[in-house]
This record gives structure tokens, C-alpha cells and sequence, in this order.
């Protein structure tokens, strides 16, 4: 699995801070939080896992899609982010998409409103670590914990008491440690088939290409809302999710 970014990435910036907020809230219990209004509705979304749903899950990383042989998945990573976010939504709504994204904690500390209205919207929440340290692997099971359980808290709480159904590990850095934690909390380890290489911005044209001629390997697609500009992003979706339609494939979540 691609590395993107190049070690801790642009959220090195902010480890110094998310951390300092986790070790304030350390005395008490992360998992307290219950599931409450979103958006103003007492009811939570189908799609979500309230707070005290926590039931463990297998270890094995999650590729498949709930929507079977012609089921395809469209997963965003490393927001929320106030510009893009938003963008992306807006393009899904319109082509009746769901899509699960896997929110790195401090963006979901820094802009609960997004989380919510990604919740309320009927798409499903992933952990995706504290800072987005691709060198995860390399650390410890202490350090690896903390980024893990300190995310879930972060975009809980963020998101109004609606926990991430999953974990994917910055940069595919899993170890079996981490699948492990995750399972235990209730996060299916998520993988991806499909990376539609949107990252490294080679352009609308080269993403949707890339999308068409891997999307035959598998039904994961891996995209992006943060992490610098992501207008070729929100184009390629507004390309690519009706040329799947007309494709026969259906648009449903991982595997839990």
C-alpha cells in the first residue's frame, strides 16, 4: 500500500498539540460518550454506531464491499477539512452516494460541525489515526494505542457520540498489533483495492483513468478531502461516480 506524504506528513505539524489534548483528557474515560442528536435529529443514522455499541470485530483488513461481486466502495481520507469536505459531500449527495470517511483526529477536533453533517448525511466514520504518521509500524505498541484510541475519542466526540466503524492505518501501516486494538474496540481494519493516486495530483484525467482501469481489482477506492488542494478530487468524483452507475456497479460500504 502507497505511503503518501513522505513520513509524518503535513500533520506533523499538529502532533505537538493533538497529543497535549489527549494528555489532559487522560483522567477520563474516552469511552464514556453515548450516542446523541446529530444535526439537530434524535435519531442516528443507520449507518452509524452509536457510542456505547462497542462489540469487537475480526483482525483481518476489510477489502470487500457489502454490496457484493458489483458493489464498489468509495472511502475519503485525512479530513475533515473546511474547503474540501464540504465539496465532496456535495457531489455525493447528488449521485446518492455514501461513502465512509476515514477522518485523521485532529481535523475532527478542529471542525466537529463537518463531522456531523458527515454522520447526518448517512456516511459512515473511520479512524485514521491521531496525526497521520505513516511510520506507525515502526513505533510502539504504547505510541501505536494512542494514536489509535485517542483518534476514536476525538472524532466520538467530534461527531456528537457516533463511533468509527473502522481503522485504517496512515499509509496501509498496519501491524498486527494495531488490527488487533482496532478489532477489539469495534473497527474493522479497512484496507483498499483502488488507489486512485489523487494524492499526488496528476490531474482530473489521469485520477479518473486510474480509477477505471483498476477498479477490476477490487471495490475499495481510496480518495482524498485533505492534505492540500483537492479540486481534481471533487472533479474526478463528479466524473467517475456516474460512469460507475452506468457500469452496473452499485455503491455500498466495506465489509465489517
Amino acid at each position: 500500500m502507497a505511503r503518501h506524504g513522505g513520513g509524518r506528513g503535513w500533520y506533523g505539524k499538529v502532533l505537538g498539540a493533538a497529543l497535549g489534548v489527549a494528555l489532559a483528557a487522560g483522567g477520563a474515560s474516552a469511552w464514556s460518550a453515548q450516542a446523541g442528536a446529530v444535526g439537530g435529529s434524535s435519531k442516528t443514522p443507520a449507518s452509524a454506531k452509536p457510542a456505547g455499541a462497542v462489540k469487537p470485530v475480526p483482525v483481518t483488513i476489510a477489502h470487500a464491499s457489502d454490496k457484493g461481486a458489483r458493489g464498489v466502495n468509495i472511502t475519503i481520507d485525512d479530513g475533515p477539512d473546511p474547503v474540501w469536505t464540504p465539496q465532496v459531500l456535495d457531489v455525493l449527495r447528488e449521485y446518492g452516494v455514501k461513502a465512509t470517511f476515514c477522518m485523521v483526529g485532529t481535523q475532527a477536533q478542529a471542525h466537529p460541525d463537518l463531522v456531523k453533517k458527515v454522520v447526518a448525511a448517512g456516511h459512515r466514520l473511520c479512524d485514521h489515526s491521531v496525526s497521520h504518521d505513516t511510520t506507525m509500524d515502526k513505533n510502539s505498541q504504547t505510541y501505536q494505542s494512542k494514536q489509535i484510541l485517542d483518534a476514536e475519542r476525538m472524532i466520538t466526540k467530534a461527531s456528537g457520540g457516533v463511533r468509527p466503524m473502522y481503522y485504517r492505518a496512515p499509509g496501509g501501516a498496519f501491524t498486527p498489533y494495531s488490527r488487533k486494538l482496532a478489532a477489539s474496540r469495534g473497527m474493522r481494519p479497512l484496507g483498499w483495492n483502488v488507489d486512485s493516486k489523487d494524492f499526488e495530483r496528476p490531474g482530473t484525467d489521469a485520477i479518473v483513468a486510474t480509477v477505471e482501469q483498476e477498479v477490476p481489482n477490487g471495490p475499495t477506492l481510496l480518495f482524498h478531502d485533505a492534505g492540500g488542494d483537492r479540486s481534481q478530487t471533487v472533479e474526478a468524483l463528479d466524473r467517475i461516480l456516474p460512469r460507475l452507475k452506468e457500469q452496473g456497479y452499485s455503491f455500498g460500504f466495506p465489509v465489517c
